[in-house]
């Protein structure tokens, strides 16, 4: 049996964010990771630090969550790829980009300006080969982009260093209460802890019913798409009101393209599988915008598990009716951007039983059904 103050289940950038936190803050902590370290969805997504466009309900997290992005080198020893390249939305009629200003003045309602309204000259400015029927854009210009894998596996490295014990390929099958603790049951040992964290990702909602709390969650394939390499012609993260897409160029010269198109995927087989005929519309809506990628070759594509939530907001917070049991889970697509900020978050609530952070719209509590656990 082996004891700590934590047990993370999970080895994507949550859980090895809140990992980092709680060895930081002094505390014996164990991540259970049943494959590697950024296996699934924190490894190959897309990459994108943004707060553009977020739900209103999680601007200020994000907000708060930048500095960490600017600053990740003194956090993590890496500068996890991380770019200032800036995000841009295009519009490509008059009436999406009254919806962008109207977006805009609701985000300064709340007291945040981060997100600019441009007109088209500015807009192919910073995006000279944009397709010139879009007539303008949303652009939060410090918003930026970063290596998913190599960020996942820096804060992995830096929370061993810090003293926290990740284990790798122990999978969890069983949890029960016992004397004010939790006994975690994975398949090559046990642990005890008083507090554990679930970073389980499009598996969490599995682990939290191991502990009497219900969710409502889905799975979601998100695809990717990567080019051949292509001469510079695009700087920052582009997406698009009325498409969805996200598109991006290295600087290796390949083109990242995602957006939220869905493939199918597994949870048993942990597999995930392309879907054609949906991928067809990611490289429609970036040839849409850029004319270029007409001609360019496709060379690999892929797709990443992850939980989604009916709201599409993540749950951060204690569970219902579990003591010391901590969801952080259903991002829903875009929580890379929110994975150092997180760690912070949950390594408040172990350890003070609180946060300062606004996490208060993601509480368990408007899904969970609990039951004794």
């Amino acid at each position: 049996m082996r004891e700590a103050d934590a047990i993370v289940v999970g080895g994507g950038l949550h859980g090895c964010s809140a990992a980092l936190q709680l060895a930081l803050r002094g505390r014996r902590v164990i991540v259970l990771e049943r494959r590697h370290v950024g296996r699934h969805a924190s490894g190959i997504n897309a990459g994108g630090v943004r707060r553009l466009g977020r739900d209103l309900a999680e601007v200020p997290l994000s907000v708060q969550g930048m500095p960490y992005w600017h600053r990740i080198r003194e956090l993590v020893g890496d500068d996890c790829g991380f770019t200032a390249c800036g995000h841009v939305k295009v519009a490509e009629s008059a009436q999406e980009l009254e919806t962008l200003e109207k977006r805009a003045r609701t985000v300064r309602g709340l007291g945040f300006d981060h997100e600019e309204v441009i007109d088209a000259a500015e807009v192919r400015r910073l995006v000279p080969a944009l397709a010139p029927h879009c007539v303008g854009a949303m652009v939060v210009r410090d918003d930026g982009a970063a290596d998913p894998f190599r960020t996942t596996l820096a804060f992995g490295t830096r929370a061993r260093e810090a003293g926290a014990a990740i284990e790798e390929g122990e999978a969890v099958v069983g949890i029960e209460r016992q004397a004010g603790s939790w006994l975690v049951i994975g398949t090559r040992g046990r642990y005890r802890a008083p507090v554990v964290v679930n970073a389980a990702g499009a598996w969490a909602g599995r682990l939290a019913a191991l502990v009497g709390d219900v969710f409502p969650m889905r799975t979601r394939a998100s695809m990717m798409i990567v080019t051949e390499r292509m001469p510079p012609f695009v700087l920052p993260v582009i997406g698009a009101v009325g498409r969805a897409l996200s598109f991006k160029q290295s600087p290796s010269g390949t083109v990242i393209i995602g957006g939220g198109q869905q493939g199918r995927a597994d949870l048993d087989q942990e597999q995930g599988w392309v879907d054609v005929t949906n991928l067809a519309k990611s490289a429609g809506a970036a040839a849409a915008l850029f004319p270029r990628m007409r001609r360019a070759r496709i060379v690999r594509s892929w797709c990443g598990i992850e939980a989604e939530m009916p709201d599409r907001l993540p749950v951060i917070d204690f569970s219902p009716g579990a003591p010391g049991f901590i969801h952080v889970f259903g991002f829903s697509g875009h929580g890379f951007q929110l994975g150092p900020i997180c760690g912070v978050a949950v390594a408040d609530l172990a350890t003070r039983g609180t946060t300062d952070l606004p996490i208060a719209s993601f509480a368990a509590r408007r899904f969970a059904v609990a039951e004794a656990a």
